[in-house]
């Protein structure tokens, strides 16, 4: 029999043909969002949250259908999975623009150079601010800093310069991890016994609230700088040794330099990691209406304890003090952000630069 000839076909684009549009996903969504919000009208049981996971479902199941018909199952299966990652992360972006939006509503109106300038001080009612608090969080935390800083980095170094293969490193590295994962108010509790033997029974000062924290910071602060330490290539290390350099001088001119922005970057987070702690610091530091800006000597108020009591304990009438809570945690919002801005800028100049 003859063979049949072909038939001429137009060439098509295979790298365009069987594309959904760039706006087929956002317009079927709003589309899905409509759909259901006016089908749950006619039940009547409308709510935002309702008509979002709805809409969502029916958003991936429709999106899932017109991809597979068009683009093929398994392009259909990437869109899906695309789809439901980027959902979630903006499931959990939600709580927290809602708090810092929350917050800023809440707190704005409050912040005043009188919040900034006075502290609490004979204030009953309205007025009054918070300098002794924020005060006493910049004394308490700095000097947690200065105590976990130096321990946690030199733990560190042992941990991966010296402590390859002995059982000392190994018991650090399970005390460590035990530490991470111990309650707030154990460290508290911890800071409290070891000042009341040593300075009396109820005893509270600033830096026993610095004990404290700094029992949380350290582990955060080894594990961190341990981490950033391992990152460093062993050919730096050994091109060193190579040159007759010691060990300690090339672990000081060599290693440290080239992970420095890591380990400010991991200072930075175990601030921010302690900087709002307030179990501990009413055990230790207590609370005060006046400004003391001596660690050593009488209670100290911090930013958290402060908001802690004009929330819990408000007076009549309540609006100002629970403004002024809103914008004690508002202000605390703002110093961990400078600190994390701090940190990325001394991080960004300290970070070996390509062509070194």
């Amino acid at each position: 029999m003859p063979k049949s000839i072909p038939s001429l076909r137009t060439p098509v684009n295979v790298m365009t043909a069987g594309q959904l549009p760039r706006f087929t996903g956002p317009a079927l969504l709003v589309v899905s969002l409509v759909l259901t919000a006016a089908v749950l009208s006619l039940v009547g049981t409308v709510h935002p949250a309702a008509v979002t996971i709805i809409g969502a479902v029916v958003f991936l199941l429709a999106n899932f259908a017109l991809s597979s018909s068009i683009e093929g199952r398994r392009r259909a299966t990437d869109r899906l999975a695309a789809h439901t990652v980027t959902g979630f992360f903006i499931l959990a972006l939600a709580p927290l623009v809602s708090l810092i939006w929350g917050t800023l509503v809440s707190g704005l109106a409050r912040m005043d150079f009188q919040f900034f300038a006075h502290s609490m001080r004979n204030v009953i009612g309205e007025g009054g601010g918070a300098a002794h608090a924020i005060w006493g969080t910049l004394i308490i935390t700095g000097m947690a800093t200065l105590f976990s800083v130096p321990i946690g980095l030199m733990a560190a170094i042992y941990l991966v310069e010296y402590g390859a293969g002995r059982r000392l490193a190994s018991a650090i590295r399970f005390f460590v991890d035990v530490m991470t994962g111990i309650p707030s108010i154990v460290a508290g509790l911890f800071a409290y016994t070891l000042f009341s033997l040593v300075m009396g029974p109820g005893t509270k000062v600033g830096i026993a609230g610095a004990v404290a924290l700094s029992v949380l910071m350290i582990p955060t602060v080894v594990r961190s700088t341990e981490e950033m330490l391992r990152l460093v290539p062993s050919e730096l290390r050994e091109a060193s040794y190579a040159l007759g350099v010691p060990k300690w001088r090339t672990i000081l001119r060599v290693v440290l330099p080239t992970s420095l922005a890591g380990i400010i970057t991991g200072v930075v987070l175990a601030i921010a990691r302690i900087i709002g702690e307030t179990a501990p610091l009413l055990v230790t530091a207590g609370i005060t209406s006046s400004l003391n800006t001596n660690p050593l000597a009488e209670p100290m108020a911090t930013l958290p304890v402060f908001v802690y009591y004009q929330y819990v304990t408000p007076g009549i009438p309540q609006d100002p003090y629970i403004a002024r809570a809103w914008a004690g945690a508002l202000t605390l919002i703002l110093i961990v952000m400078l600190l994390n801005l701090a940190g990325r800028l001394i991080a960004w100049k300290f970070a070996p630069k390509p062509g070194r």
